[in-house]
Order: C-alpha cells, then structure tokens, then sequence
C-alpha cells in the first residue's frame, strides 16, 4: 500500500471530511427537493378540481366596450360581455318576442340575478354558453339588423346547429327549439377588474 493512500485513508484527514459532508449535504437536498415538489403541486388546483368546478378568476381590466371573451369553468365555455348603453336598452325591444322575459325558470340563474340585465353589474354580462337545446355553442350576434337573422334582429346569441336565438341578456325567443334562457353561473366581483366565476359568497 503506498504511502498516499494510507494517509487519504486516515480518519482525521481533512479532504475526506469534506467530500463526506458535501455528499452528504447533496442527497439531503435532493431529497428535500422530491418532498417539496408533490406538497407545492398539492397547493394549486388540480385539472381535477378545475372540472369539478373550482373557482375561475377573469380579469375584465382590458375588456373592451360591446366585446366578448371566453372562459372556461367546469368544462364549459362561459362568456362574459362588456355591454354598451346601447346594448342595454335594446333589452327594452325583445320582451314581447321571449318566452321568458322575466327569468322566471329560477333553475337558470342564481337567486340575485334578476331584471331584464340578468347580472350583478349591468354593464356585464355572464352567461354559460351551452344552447339550453341540445348543447351546442351559440355564437355572438350583436349587430342589429344582421344579415344572417334579418332586419329585426336586435343583437344576441344565435345557435348555428338548430337555429335558436337569445337576446343581449340571453333570454330565448319564442318559436325556437331552445327551451330556456342560458343559463347565469354563480359569479361575484371581487374588485371593479377581477371577476370570480363559480362561487357566490360574499355577494349582497
């Protein structure tokens, strides 16, 4: 045996420490690293409780008057519409031609939604797009007088798969296949830019 490996081999040798506890101090932060990882995941929602119906924030901040965007919640598009005073009043026009002017089908909306504007605020509308028919996803008509619909046509949700048509709050007109309104989601502001779809608490 030579004697440079009986020296490396001695206990109290100060480069053999060193290489021991800086092993060591490895497999120890490896270690902690696998723990951390599952318990950090476990801290966001899964794609699980996202279908299950975990709460979806929307920032609005940048939704521009008269336009549309399209989240997702429990596995379904939900539209939120920024109306115009516009918008609004040719709410005013349609009763007459709805088959449920006063959302009276409380299974479509929440207890607070009520009136004409079928929301918290007005100017925004939340609504399910999923046609109350047999399921398909209505598309954004808000032009009056669209070529499509016809010169009556005071803006709203039209289903390409069978024709039904909804209102700027949408409410389903008569003679069509849909039977109900779209339906509202439970919903909250949580600030004037931040909305939360699928839970309620806190709203007055």
């Amino acid at each position: 045996m030579s004697a440079a490996a009986t020296k490396a081999d001695k206990p109290g040798d100060p480069g053999r420490r060193h290489f021991l506890v800086m092993a060591t101090s490895t497999v120890g932060l490896v270690g902690a690293a696998a723990t951390a990882v599952p318990f950090l995941g476990s801290c966001l929602p899964s794609a699980r409780a996202k279908a299950l119906g975990a709460p979806v924030e929307v920032d609005i901040s940048k939704l521009e008057l008269g336009a549309l965007i399209k989240v997702e919640w429990r596995g379904q598009a939900v539209y939120v519409v920024h109306r115009t005073t516009e918008m609004l009043a040719k709410l005013k026009e349609t009763d007459e031609s709805l088959r449920d002017p006063e959302s009276k089908n409380s299974e479509q909306q929440p207890e607070y939604i009520k009136g004409k504007t079928r929301s918290i605020k007005p100017e925004y509308l939340v609504l399910v797009g999923v046609c109350t028919h047999l399921g398909c996803a209505p598309l954004d008509k808000f032009q009056p007088g669209d070529a499509e619909l016809g010169a009556s046509w005071a803006g709203g949700f039209y289903c390409p798969c069978h024709g039904s048509k909804f209102d700027l709050s949408g409410r389903v007109f008569k003679d069509v296949p849909a039977p109900d309104n779209l339906k509202v989601p439970p919903y909250r502001f949580m600030s004037d830019t931040l909305l939360l779809i699928g839970s309620d608490t806190g709203v007055a």
